[in-house]
Protein backbone atom coordinates (compact mmCIF):
# COMPACT_ATOMS: atom_id res chain seq x y z
CA UNK A 1 0.00 0.00 0.00
CA UNK A 2 2.87 2.17 0.48
CA UNK A 3 2.91 2.86 -3.00
CA UNK A 4 -0.02 5.20 -3.26
CA UNK A 5 0.63 6.96 -0.01
CA UNK A 6 0.07 10.57 -0.08
CA UNK A 7 -0.49 10.33 -3.77
CA UNK A 8 -3.41 11.26 -5.43
CA UNK A 9 -5.73 8.45 -7.04
CA UNK A 10 -8.88 9.93 -9.31
CA UNK A 11 -11.41 7.33 -9.76
CA UNK A 12 -14.46 7.78 -12.20
CA UNK A 13 -17.99 5.40 -11.66
CA UNK A 14 -16.94 6.06 -8.04
CA UNK A 15 -20.50 6.63 -6.47
CA UNK A 16 -20.79 2.45 -6.35
CA UNK A 17 -19.46 -0.82 -7.34
CA UNK A 18 -15.90 -1.09 -7.89
CA UNK A 19 -15.52 2.39 -7.77
CA UNK A 20 -16.50 3.08 -4.02
CA UNK A 21 -14.64 0.07 -2.77
CA UNK A 22 -11.75 1.36 -4.60
CA UNK A 23 -12.12 4.44 -3.05
CA UNK A 24 -12.49 3.93 0.30
CA UNK A 25 -9.55 0.92 0.08
CA UNK A 26 -7.20 3.64 -1.35
CA UNK A 27 -8.16 6.29 0.94
CA UNK A 28 -7.22 3.94 3.70
CA UNK A 29 -3.73 3.17 2.01
CA UNK A 30 -3.38 7.22 2.83
CA UNK A 31 -3.98 8.35 -0.65
CA UNK A 32 -6.24 11.62 -1.92
CA UNK A 33 -8.85 10.00 -3.31
CA UNK A 34 -11.17 11.79 -5.76
CA UNK A 35 -14.31 10.73 -6.38
CA UNK A 36 -15.73 11.63 -9.78
CA UNK A 37 -19.45 10.04 -11.63
CA UNK A 38 -22.55 11.65 -12.34
CA UNK A 39 -24.27 10.92 -9.02
CA UNK A 40 -22.91 14.11 -7.10
CA UNK A 41 -25.16 13.35 -4.08
CA UNK A 42 -24.02 10.33 -3.90
CA UNK A 43 -20.41 10.80 -4.42
CA UNK A 44 -20.57 13.69 -1.63
CA UNK A 45 -22.06 11.23 1.10
CA UNK A 46 -19.13 8.62 0.52
CA UNK A 47 -16.23 11.43 0.77
CA UNK A 48 -18.20 12.39 3.90
CA UNK A 49 -17.47 8.82 5.19
CA UNK A 50 -14.30 8.59 3.90
CA UNK A 51 -13.39 12.22 5.91
CA UNK A 52 -15.31 10.87 9.32
CA UNK A 53 -12.80 7.80 9.13
CA UNK A 54 -9.84 10.49 8.55
CA UNK A 55 -9.19 10.09 4.75
CA UNK A 56 -8.31 12.98 2.74
CA UNK A 57 -10.72 13.09 -0.08
CA UNK A 58 -11.99 15.38 -2.88
CA UNK A 59 -15.63 14.53 -4.88
CA UNK A 60 -15.88 16.35 -8.35
CA UNK A 61 -18.94 15.66 -10.09
CA UNK A 62 -18.40 14.47 -13.63
CA UNK A 63 -19.99 12.98 -17.12
CA UNK A 64 -16.93 11.31 -18.78
CA UNK A 65 -19.15 10.85 -21.99
CA UNK A 66 -18.18 14.54 -21.61
CA UNK A 67 -14.43 15.66 -22.72
CA UNK A 68 -14.64 19.14 -21.33
CA UNK A 69 -15.80 17.21 -17.52
CA UNK A 70 -12.71 14.72 -17.62
CA UNK A 71 -10.79 17.73 -18.42
CA UNK A 72 -12.19 19.39 -15.64
CA UNK A 73 -11.48 15.90 -13.68
CA UNK A 74 -8.20 16.08 -14.53
CA UNK A 75 -7.41 19.43 -13.92
CA UNK A 76 -9.36 20.36 -10.54
CA UNK A 77 -7.70 17.11 -9.22
CA UNK A 78 -3.82 19.14 -9.55
CA UNK A 79 -5.34 21.93 -8.32
CA UNK A 80 -6.78 20.67 -5.17
CA UNK A 81 -3.75 18.13 -4.30
CA UNK A 82 -0.84 18.83 -6.59
CA UNK A 83 -0.81 16.52 -8.49
CA UNK A 84 -2.45 13.35 -10.85
CA UNK A 85 -0.72 10.23 -9.77
CA UNK A 86 -3.49 7.12 -10.27
CA UNK A 87 -6.41 7.53 -12.75
CA UNK A 88 -8.54 4.43 -12.69
CA UNK A 89 -11.11 4.41 -15.77
CA UNK A 90 -13.84 2.38 -14.06
CA UNK A 91 -17.18 4.41 -15.28
CA UNK A 92 -19.31 2.26 -17.63
CA UNK A 93 -22.46 0.50 -18.39
CA UNK A 94 -24.26 -2.72 -19.77
CA UNK A 95 -27.66 -1.46 -20.30
CA UNK A 96 -30.20 -2.12 -22.53
CA UNK A 97 -28.71 -5.89 -22.97
CA UNK A 98 -30.27 -6.86 -26.39
CA UNK A 99 -29.50 -8.63 -29.49
CA UNK A 100 -28.27 -6.70 -32.35
CA UNK A 101 -31.56 -6.63 -34.08
CA UNK A 102 -33.57 -5.50 -31.16
CA UNK A 103 -31.24 -3.22 -29.87
CA UNK A 104 -31.77 0.90 -29.67
CA UNK A 105 -29.27 2.70 -31.91
CA UNK A 106 -29.54 5.85 -29.54
CA UNK A 107 -29.07 3.52 -26.59
CA UNK A 108 -25.82 1.52 -28.16
CA UNK A 109 -24.29 4.63 -28.76
CA UNK A 110 -24.63 5.42 -25.72
CA UNK A 111 -22.88 3.08 -24.19
CA UNK A 112 -20.14 3.88 -26.48
CA UNK A 113 -19.96 7.40 -25.07
CA UNK A 114 -19.45 5.87 -21.62
CA UNK A 115 -17.80 2.81 -21.83
CA UNK A 116 -15.22 3.85 -24.62
CA UNK A 117 -15.46 7.78 -25.27
CA UNK A 118 -15.28 8.02 -21.20
CA UNK A 119 -11.89 6.13 -21.36
CA UNK A 120 -10.25 7.68 -24.00
CA UNK A 121 -10.93 11.64 -22.38
CA UNK A 122 -9.55 10.17 -19.33
CA UNK A 123 -6.04 9.12 -21.16
CA UNK A 124 -6.41 11.63 -22.68
CA UNK A 125 -6.36 14.61 -20.62
CA UNK A 126 -4.58 12.52 -17.63
CA UNK A 127 -1.11 11.35 -20.09
CA UNK A 128 0.07 15.33 -20.78
CA UNK A 129 -0.16 15.84 -17.26
CA UNK A 130 1.76 12.47 -16.05
CA UNK A 131 4.08 13.34 -18.69
CA UNK A 132 4.86 17.05 -17.47
CA UNK A 133 5.35 15.18 -13.92
CA UNK A 134 7.96 12.63 -14.60
CA UNK A 135 5.40 9.47 -14.38
CA UNK A 136 1.70 7.81 -13.62
CA UNK A 137 -0.52 5.04 -13.74
CA UNK A 138 -3.64 4.56 -15.72
CA UNK A 139 -5.61 2.02 -15.14
CA UNK A 140 -8.80 0.48 -17.42
CA UNK A 141 -11.23 -1.40 -15.68
CA UNK A 142 -12.03 -3.93 -18.53
CA UNK A 143 -13.38 -7.41 -18.83
CA UNK A 144 -13.30 -10.64 -20.65
CA UNK A 145 -16.07 -9.47 -22.87
CA UNK A 146 -12.75 -7.69 -24.93
CA UNK A 147 -11.54 -11.13 -26.67
CA UNK A 148 -15.49 -12.95 -25.86
CA UNK A 149 -18.66 -12.65 -28.00
CA UNK A 150 -21.58 -12.61 -25.61
CA UNK A 151 -24.95 -12.77 -26.43
CA UNK A 152 -26.65 -9.37 -25.61
CA UNK A 153 -24.05 -7.79 -24.69
CA UNK A 154 -22.36 -6.45 -28.45
CA UNK A 155 -22.15 -2.83 -27.46
CA UNK A 156 -20.34 -4.08 -24.31
CA UNK A 157 -17.99 -6.27 -25.96
CA UNK A 158 -16.99 -3.56 -28.47
CA UNK A 159 -16.63 -1.44 -25.93
CA UNK A 160 -14.19 -3.16 -23.52
CA UNK A 161 -11.95 -5.06 -27.02
CA UNK A 162 -11.66 -1.25 -28.04
CA UNK A 163 -10.60 -0.23 -24.67
CA UNK A 164 -7.93 -3.09 -24.66
CA UNK A 165 -6.86 -2.04 -27.77
CA UNK A 166 -6.37 1.98 -26.10
CA UNK A 167 -4.83 0.09 -23.50
CA UNK A 168 -1.74 -1.20 -25.63
CA UNK A 169 -1.83 1.97 -27.66
CA UNK A 170 -1.36 4.46 -24.64
CA UNK A 171 1.58 2.24 -23.37
CA UNK A 172 3.05 1.52 -26.84
CA UNK A 173 3.00 5.74 -27.08
CA UNK A 174 3.79 6.92 -23.55
CA UNK A 175 5.52 3.66 -22.01
CA UNK A 176 9.02 5.20 -22.38
CA UNK A 177 7.60 8.34 -21.09
CA UNK A 178 6.73 7.00 -17.15
CA UNK A 179 3.38 6.63 -17.94
CA UNK A 180 2.03 2.75 -17.04
CA UNK A 181 -1.27 1.67 -18.39
CA UNK A 182 -2.90 -1.45 -17.86
CA UNK A 183 -6.14 -2.58 -18.16
CA UNK A 184 -7.95 -5.16 -14.97
CA UNK A 185 -10.21 -7.43 -16.38
CA UNK A 186 -11.65 -8.66 -12.75
CA UNK A 187 -14.07 -11.41 -14.01
CA UNK A 188 -18.08 -11.01 -12.73
CA UNK A 189 -18.27 -9.04 -9.82
CA UNK A 190 -21.32 -8.37 -7.02
CA UNK A 191 -22.20 -5.20 -8.46
CA UNK A 192 -25.85 -3.32 -9.59
CA UNK A 193 -24.70 -4.13 -12.94
CA UNK A 194 -25.07 -8.28 -12.53
CA UNK A 195 -28.54 -7.27 -11.03
CA UNK A 196 -29.45 -5.99 -14.74
CA UNK A 197 -27.64 -9.14 -16.08
CA UNK A 198 -29.35 -11.52 -14.23
CA UNK A 199 -32.79 -9.94 -15.15
CA UNK A 200 -32.15 -9.93 -18.73
CA UNK A 201 -32.14 -13.36 -18.91
CA UNK A 202 -29.27 -13.52 -21.91
CA UNK A 203 -26.10 -15.39 -22.45
CA UNK A 204 -24.90 -18.10 -19.60
CA UNK A 205 -23.48 -14.99 -17.42
CA UNK A 206 -26.75 -14.23 -16.47
CA UNK A 207 -27.85 -17.69 -15.22
CA UNK A 208 -24.67 -17.41 -12.77
CA UNK A 209 -25.99 -17.84 -9.13
CA UNK A 210 -25.12 -14.64 -7.00
CA UNK A 211 -22.70 -16.62 -5.02
CA UNK A 212 -20.34 -17.03 -8.50
CA UNK A 213 -19.19 -12.94 -8.25
CA UNK A 214 -16.75 -11.67 -6.47
CA UNK A 215 -16.81 -8.73 -4.08
CA UNK A 216 -16.07 -5.17 -5.41
CA UNK A 217 -13.16 -5.25 -1.90
CA UNK A 218 -11.28 -8.15 -4.31
CA UNK A 219 -11.14 -5.97 -7.16
CA UNK A 220 -9.89 -2.91 -5.44
CA UNK A 221 -6.95 -4.74 -3.86
CA UNK A 222 -6.35 -5.98 -7.58
CA UNK A 223 -5.96 -2.02 -8.41
CA UNK A 224 -3.69 -1.07 -5.27
CA UNK A 225 -1.70 -4.21 -6.74
CA UNK A 226 -1.56 -2.72 -10.15
CA UNK A 227 0.09 0.59 -8.89
CA UNK A 228 3.04 -1.13 -7.75
CA UNK A 229 6.45 -2.19 -9.65
CA UNK A 230 5.23 -5.78 -9.23
CA UNK A 231 2.77 -5.52 -11.83
CA UNK A 232 5.06 -3.87 -14.47
CA UNK A 233 5.02 -7.02 -16.31
CA UNK A 234 1.56 -6.65 -17.23
CA UNK A 235 1.86 -2.82 -18.37
CA UNK A 236 -0.20 -2.30 -22.12
CA UNK A 237 -2.16 -5.88 -21.46
CA UNK A 238 -5.35 -6.98 -19.39
CA UNK A 239 -4.41 -8.20 -16.11
CA UNK A 240 -6.71 -10.46 -14.89
CA UNK A 241 -7.82 -11.69 -11.30
CA UNK A 242 -9.99 -14.55 -12.94
CA UNK A 243 -6.74 -17.09 -12.80
CA UNK A 244 -5.18 -18.61 -9.92
CA UNK A 245 -1.99 -17.06 -10.65
CA UNK A 246 -3.56 -13.31 -11.08
CA UNK A 247 -5.24 -14.37 -7.55
CA UNK A 248 -2.16 -15.23 -6.16
CA UNK A 249 -0.24 -12.55 -6.71
CA UNK A 250 -2.93 -9.94 -5.86
CA UNK A 251 -2.90 -11.95 -2.25
CA UNK A 252 -6.47 -12.89 -3.01
CA UNK A 253 -5.76 -16.88 -3.26
CA UNK A 254 -5.95 -17.95 0.45
CA UNK A 255 -9.96 -16.43 0.32
CA UNK A 256 -11.22 -18.72 -2.50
Amino acid sequence: MNQVRNKTVAITGASRGIGEAAARHFAEAGAHVVLAARSEARINEIAQEIKDAGGAVTAIRCDVSKAADVEALINTSIEKTGAIDVLINNAGTINPIARLADSDPEAWCQIVDVNLKGVYHGLRYAIPKMVRAGGGTIINISSGAATSALEGWSHYCATKAAVLSLTRVAHKEYGDHGVRVVGLSPGTVATDMQVSIKASGINPVSQLDPDAHIPPEWVARALMWLCGAEADRHLGTDFSIKTDEGRAAVGLALEL
